[in-house]
Order: structure tokens, then sequence, then C-alpha cells
């Protein structure tokens, strides 16, 4: 089975876990029973070894996908002369307390005439590393590995063939099947492949969530369809047990085809889930955003290696994320080493103080008052960054090439402090006022005066470098500098003329004074460079261009208005899929823009 594009893919979710389906109808990623579990299926990562679950129509043609308005649910038809098919694809929201219980529902129907349907169940345990059994048993199937069981339930009769089961069927006009691949927990093994198919009934309660879900959305401005789909995207991402956010929910999908710039994602980073709490703030969904600070408290009470925070966490809140290379899988079309787990766990990134800061001001602004629990350990760490303000660190791109005093992270400690400060005086919550604030005017004296190159008249990447760096357009943004400041005009104006190919910007220059990321190959432009470029020239008062660049580059999103991480020279997506911070930066420039825009009619 031949790879398919990256962006060719939409995605369903439980909360807890996700599915990536191709518009043929095949799920080529899907890891249970949760994001960061060994995979299911991963034909994405290896066409031939990594398992799959398609059900298509066996006429060929033409392949539409578009969701159930305002839900996480998939729609794929099918279209050829003989017939039109569809298949309805999602996973449940398990809402009752109790164990939970993970399954994929694939709801297929004739539209217009007979169709005939080939259904081939083909997982591939533990990234294909964990051989299973397959038992026949009435009309389903029993997938066994010692460690996880699922059953497939079937209307129709299957065989099995190599580890798959399989079959085909004909629906007449207005006919259903329902198909369900279900996680079975132990001693429930008989009960379940007896079970009545419930597929409609699941279908109704998966809508339902969805829509009530949204209707807490308080934005109502331009872009509204594109906001929505970013925000049902960022829920996908939601670990709901713990409120933690992926940063993706695939692994080692590849920034340059061929290359080795390939990664898990399947993790919470700290800046990414910082960045999601704020949009989720500004769209008025105030009980993720406190989910999450729950969890970012127990973190923050345990500390970390090189400080009191790690750069990101498993979802469950475990700071061990050992990188492995999985040798035996070919890769998406050929991209090796793929990898689990993430070196960068070890890192020190300074700037996740400034930006997590930044949230948790706007948390006590928009959503509750903080604790005071919460302040104590809080106040910890800042006294931990004024104190290391100075290191260098591998900064936000999360360079291999070793640290530097980059300008982003000093300007994020800078932020950091403050937000506490602003806090301290708004609540009254005990802080060391004069000391942070020492500390907080030296590093901007720092960044000014080491940070800008004032023959370029732009802030470079970092200290003892020419070089340009995307990340320094977020200045304006956290109100370390005027948007029409001189300085922060000459950065955006090389930025434009430097970073940017057709609107389109790159994160940085590479090779110039030593400025890059230790990595061979090259790498695609960065969605969310480009959303900072929006919301920039927004603050800066040139408003049809940063319309102009924002709708065009919403024109990059695939048929279904999902982002990678990356763009391709052909506009191709590149990077794990879909990316929470791309669509943070979708609602982050949407709102601003749109609040600009109405300001000025």
């Amino acid at each position: 089975m031949p790879y398919k594009p990256i962006e060719s893919y939409g995605v369903i979710g439980d909360l807890h876990s996700v599915a990536l389906v191709g518009t043929d109808g095949s799920i080529d990623w899907c890891c249970l029973p949760n994001f960061d579990s060994p995979s299911v299926f991963a034909a994405l990562l290896d066409d031939r070894k990594g398992g799959f679950f398609k059900v298509a129509s066996m006429y060929g043609g033409t392949c539409r996908q578009m969701y159930l308005p305002d839900t996480n649910i998939l729609l794929t038809r099918f279209l050829s002369t003989e017939g039109v098919g569809e298949v309805v694809d999602f996973m449940p929201i398990q809402e009752t307390a109790g164990p939970s219980q993970h399954q994929i529902v694939r709801v297929v129907r004739s539209v217009r005439g007979a169709v005939r349907f080939r259904l081939e169940c083909r997982p591939a345990f533990d990234y294909a590393r964990q051989p299973h059994t397959v038992v026949l048993e009435g009309r389903g199937a029993v997938f066994e590995t010692p460690q996880l069981k699922l059953a497939l339930i079937s209307r129709f009769p299957l065989c099995c063939e190599g580890g798959a089961a399989i079959t085909e069927f004909t629906l007449q006009p207005g006919e259903t099947a329902t198909f369900i691949l279900r996680q079975i927990e132990e001693g429930h093994h008989g009960e379940l492949l007896e079970a009545r198919l419930i597929g409609e009934h699941l279908l109704i309660e998966t809508e339902k969530y969805w829509r009530r879900w949204l209707s807490r959305c308080t934005y109502s401005g331009r872009w509204r369809e594109m906001v929505y789909r970013s925000a049902l995207v960022l829920k996908l991402m939601t670990f709901e047990p713990t409120g933690a956010i992926v940063a993706a929910p695939t692994c080692s999908l590849p920034e340059e085809i061929g290359g080795v710039r390939n990664w898990d994602y399947r993790y919470t980073w700290i800046r990414d889930a910082a960045f999601t709490l704020y949009a989720f703030l500004r769209l008025g969904f105030t009980h993720e955003a406190e989910q999450f600070m729950g969890w970012l408290e127990q973190r923050a009470r345990e500390g970390a290696r090189n400080g009191p925070l790690q750069v990101m966490y498993g979802i469950s809140g475990r700071h061990c994320l050992p990188e492995e290379s999985l040798d035996h899988l070919d890769g998406y079309r050929g991209s090796r080493p793929v990898r689990i787990g993430n070196g960068a766990a070890e890192q020190l990134q300074l700037d996740i103080y400034g930006e997590l800061m930044d949230s948790v001001y706007l948390y006590d602004k928009h959503g509750s008052p903080l604790s005071y629990d919460l302040w104590t350990e809080l106040r910890r760490m800042l006294d931990w960054v004024a104190d290391n303000w100075e290191r260098a660190d591998e900064g936000i791109w999360e360079v291999r090439a070793g640290p530097q005093q980059f300008v982003y992270s000093k300007v994020q400690c800078w932020v950091a402090l403050d937000r506490a400060l602003r806090l301290s005086d708004k609540r009254g919550l005990p802080i060391d006022f004069a000391r942070l604030a020492q500390v907080r005017n030296r590093i901007y004296e720092s960044v000014m005066t080491h940070g800008y190159h004032s023959k370029r008249r732009t802030f470079v990447q970092h200290y003892n470098t020419q070089a340009l760096d995307a990340a320094n357009l977020m200045l304006p943004l956290v109100n370390f500098l005027s948007p029409t400041d001189p300085r922060m005009i000459g950065t955006l104006d090389r930025t434009l003329e430097e970073l940017v190919s057709d609107s389109l910007v790159y994160r940085y220059e590479r090779g110039k004074d030593g400025s890059g990321d230790g990595l061979t190959g090259e790498e695609g432009t960065f969605n969310m460079c480009t959303f900072w470029l929006v919301e920039t020239l927004t603050l800066a008062g040139r408003l049809e261009e940063a319309r102009f660049i924002f709708d065009k580059m919403l024109t990059y999103a695939n048929h279904l208005g999902l982002y990678g991480e990356e763009l391709g020279m052909h506009g191709e997506t590149l990077g794990n899929f879909p990316q929470a911070f791309t669509h943070m930066g979708v609602i982050s420039a949407a709102f601003n823009l749109d609040r600009r825009m109405n300001a000025r009619c």
C-alpha cells in the first residue's frame, strides 16, 4: 500500500488517543490505549509492516472527506459510476466514571446503488515488534498479545489471512453496517463478542458531545469555521485523565522527506501546552485551562534535574522519555531513523518559564484566581529563573549543536519575572518584589545590548551572531517592545526580506556565525512562525498585509482544515500531524486580527 501525502488524513479521537484516517478509508496510525502507547496501526511509518484498518468501496473512483458539522466525526465518501458509499468514523467519548473503554466505530453506508466494500483489519502491535494471534468467533475476531487484546465486531463473517481479519460485503441503497474495534478488558471477552452493535446510538451520543463542547466557544468573529476546527483539534489532543496536552499525536513524521529530522511529539511540552492554554482561555474554555493548571502544579512540586521544570513530560506526568530508534521500520517514504521517546526532555530551555508564566497570568485574569499553594511553587520557580537566566540553553528550537545565549530565551525569562511582578502587584501575593524587578531590568538591558545588531538593524538569534530567528517576532506579542519601535520595525522588515518565502516563514537562518541546529539536511517553513508574523504585522498596524498573509496561510490547511508542523517547497505538509502549536497560532492570529479590524471600522 503506497504512502499517502501527510495532508490526506483526517483525525478522530476519544481524549485518550487518536486515529488518522486517510481519504482512501484506511486508518494508518493509532496508538492504544493512550497517545504515547505503542502503536496498533502504523502504516504511516512503514507501509508494509506497520499495520492498518481499511474499509473502502471496491469500485475505486473519487474519494472525499468532511467532518460532520461542529464535531470530530469524520465522513469519507467513495464516488464511482457504480454507486456512492460512505464510511463514518469516530471514537466514542466516555463521559461516565469507571474503567475506560477505547473503541473505533466505523459506520458503513450505501448512498446510491449497490456498493461492494472490502474491510481489512491488519494490526501490528508495539510498532510492529510484537506478534499476535487471531481468533475468529462467530462473526467477530479477537487480536491478542500478552499486553493488549482487541476485538473486531462485524455483521459479516470474517476470514483470517496472515494476522488480518478480512471480509467483503455488498450494501444495498440505504443499507448500513457497523463495525467496532474495541479494546477488551480482562474478564469481558465473551460478553464483548456477544454484544449488540450499537454504532448508531454511539454516533448520536458522540455527535451530541462534540456539539455541546463547542457551544461553549465565545469566538464569533471572522474566520469562525477555521477557529472552530482548530479548537476541536486542540481538544482532541487533550488527555482527559490528567489535563495534559500533547504537541501532536504522531511520531517521526519527517520535517524533510528522506531526512533525519523525525521526532516523537506525543508528549506534553510545557511551551506548547502553555500556548494552547492561552488559546483555550481566549475561546472561553476555562475547564480545559483549569485541568492543565492542576497537571502543572503537580509537575512544579516534583521538580526536575535541570531546573524546576522539564521541557516536556509524558501525558501522565512521567519524567523519563528515553529516545529510541526503531530500525526495523522504514519510516515515512524512507525517512529514517524512526524515533520514539525524545531526548530533548533532558535539555535546558529557559523560554518555557516565560511562556508558562504568561499563561498563568492570563488564567488568573480570565479563568480563576491562583491558589496560594500554586503560587508557592511558582515563586520557587521564579527564584530559580532569577538565579539562572544568564545560562546558555538549547532554546525554543531544541538545537542539538550546543547551548547558546538565545535572545528569545532571555526575553521569555524577562516575561516570567514581569508577569510574576504584575500578579503580585494585582493580587497582593507575597514575592521578593525588589529583587525580581532588578533582575527583570537587567535581562532587558542585556537583550537590548547584546541581542540587537545595529548594522543589520535587527534582533538576532543569539548573542555574538548576525543570524535572524523568527522567534523574535514574539517580542511585541509579549509586550517586551512596542511593535512600532524602530528596532522592532527593523526586525520585522529583515524577517520579511530574509526568512519569508511567498508569505511562509522559515524558523531561522542557518550557517551564519555558527547558527543552526546541529543536524544535517533542510526543513520546510514553520507554520507557527507564519502566524506569529501575522500577529506582529497586526500589532504594527499593517492590517492589510497581515490579513492577506493570514488568508493565504489558511489555503495551506488540508481539505479538513488541519495543519501539520511545516510546509514543503510545493505546499505539502511536513512534520507531525496535526500540530497543536499551529492550530493555537490559527486561533491567536484570528482573534487578534479580528479585534484590530473591528477597532478600525
